[in-house]
């Protein structure tokens, strides 16, 4: 049995406190944590030389300690690129099922509520020895611990990779019809976006998958990142360009969407209850809303924080590394992404009020039509979730692979088949389920409630041991399991709940 499997880290009282010396030399962090004898996993060429990725929560870890060499900044700027992601297109949704005060408030109530899971899982793995969110939950609730914790960020990343194909199925047939210069649909199969997703999906991301390095890949984090800071100017220029009542747009919105299953629900929902409304009722802001789609506001904005499975292996290679420094690191990753999320959300409602989509962008598009900054926008952002869906692929075929075949060595064969079938059921996801957020919804209220609330929680209440069950931090970390579960079961309920009635009604 390795040093890390068996050994903790020593931690002086007032280390515990705040941080632990970054000199120690008891960080042993193999990956995975496991006896030499079962070295046939380090022959898996997927295990070696991958760089942090934004949507990855692992990474191959060294024998023997080796300090952290990423610094603050560049760290702060690997954590935002972790927690940015396709979430961000659906914030405007949210505020306008939710209103603007309602929203803030929930915006506020999330970010704490992240920072203080990462708190939680930052001392756990003091505690618990392990960077490895998986580990950790070996080592607190045995196999069941781990085949949660494989499961949820499996699950998430599944989510994630369904968001990416997703914006290919909606915004590719849109530069195609650019490009070419259709103004209407035709029916030709190069238009039809469930086409699109499964040629793409073949072409271009099935190959790369099936490399065993996708090293190189990790830098797509950074393009991501700035596609969306592109995005959001964007966002907030078209503010005020576009101008309310969309009387013309909403026309033309109707007949441009009038083949998705989405939109149909947007539009039944805006014919019952806004068409008798006047153009200033239109077109003013609502502080606080509620209706069946205001459900989906909590699992929007919890898919939009995960980033938890990558807050470990930030925290081995930051420089200097203590707890303390690594919740600075939080902080200001977090902060950021709170402004980036709140100003998206504000500038895309207050441009199209009650009309947007659950899809931000494929609103822009439906209103402007062919215009040439949001067909910039939308090719680098088509650009950037389609070198991002292999590496997301990575971890998923990475637990699947330790979850099931953790003894035998690397097969082609097997490297193969999970990566088809992980991506043909991201297609198939695509392609059948109606609404990108339907897709937000289902894993923000399960997965990501799982990883942000309820594992960190439970971890830290079996593996902190010198802090007593009646100590202000266990009790604290109690009431955010128990208020995880809370929002995990009602948000599931009730999301069932309006699948159940849109299929009753035939929205669905």
């Amino acid at each position: 049995m390795s040093r890390a499997e068996v050994s903790k880290f020593n931690i002086s009282p007032d280390e515990d406190s705040s941080s632990y010396s970054s000199n120690s030399n008891d960080f042993n962090y193999p990956y995975p944590t496991k006896a030499p004898a079962r070295s046939c996993v380090d022959r898996d060429p997927e295990n070696q030389n991958f760089l942090l990725e934004s949507n990855l929560g692992k990474k191959k870890y060294d024998i023997e300690y080796h300090p952290g060499t990423t610094s603050f900044g560049m760290s702060a700027f690997n954590l935002s690129n972790v927690i940015m992601g396709s979430g961000i297109l659906g914030l405007s949704y949210a505020m306008a099922n939710t209103g603007i005060i309602l929203f803030v408030i929930l915006l506020v109530v999330v970010t704490i509520f992240s920072l203080y899971s990462v708190h939680l899982l930052l001392k756990t793995a003091n505690e618990g020895g392990s960077l490895l969110y998986e580990q950790l939950g070996m080592k607190a609730f045995g196999l069941a611990g781990k085949i949660a914790a494989s499961g949820s960020i499996t699950m998430q990343n599944i989510g994630a990779m369904s968001s990416y194909l997703y914006i290919v199925k909606y915004e590719l047939p849109l530069v195609i019809k650019s490009f070419m210069n259709i103004e209407e649909n035709t029916g030709e199969w190069y238009l039809n976006g469930d086409y699109l997703v499964v040629l793409v999906s073949i072409v271009f991301i099935l190959p790369l998958s099936l490399l065993k390095n996708l090293g190189y890949l990790g830098y797509t984090s950074g393009l991501s990142l700035m596609c969306m800071v592109f995005f959001l100017i964007v966002v907030i220029c078209k503010k005020s360009q576009i101008l309310c009542p969309l009387v013309l747009e909403y026309d033309m919105m109707n007949s441009t969407l009038n083949g998705t299953l989405a939109h149909l629900a947007t539009a039944a929902r805006l014919h019952g209850t806004a068409q008798n409304m006047t153009s200033d009722e239109m077109c003013r802001p609502k502080y606080f809303v509620f209706n069946s789609q205001t459900v989906y506001a909590v699992p929007i904005l919890t898919f939009s924080f995960v980033c938890h499975p990558a807050i470990l292996p930030i925290y081995e290679e930051l420089k200097g590394r203590s707890r303390r420094r690594m919740m600075n690191v939080s902080n200001v990753s977090f902060f950021a992404m709170f402004l980036m999320y709140l100003l998206a959300a504000l500038f895309g409602y207050l441009t199209f009020y009650g009309n947007v989509e659950a899809e931000l962008l494929h609103t822009y598009s439906a209103v402007l039509g062919a215009d040439v900054i949001i067909l910039i926008v939308r090719l680098a952002v088509l650009m950037a979730v389609t070198l991002t869906v292999p590496v997301v692929i990575f971890p998923i075929r990475t637990s699947i692979t330790q979850l099931f075949c953790a003894e035998k060595e690397f097969s082609w064969l097997r490297h193969s088949l999970i990566t088809v079938f992980v991506l043909a059921f991201t297609n198939v996801l695509v392609i059948f389920v109606p609404s990108i957020r339907d897709i937000f919804g289902f894993i923000g209220a399960s997965a990501a409630a799982m990883l942000i609330f309820i594992l960190p929680s439970a971890f830290y209440i079996k593996l902190v041991k010198k802090e007593p069950l009646k100590s202000v931090q266990k009790i604290g970390a109690i009431l955010f399991l128990v208020s995880g579960m809370f929002v995990m079961i009602g948000s599931m309920t009730l999301i069932i709940l309006d699948w159940i009635h849109n299929y009753a009604s035939g929205g669905h």
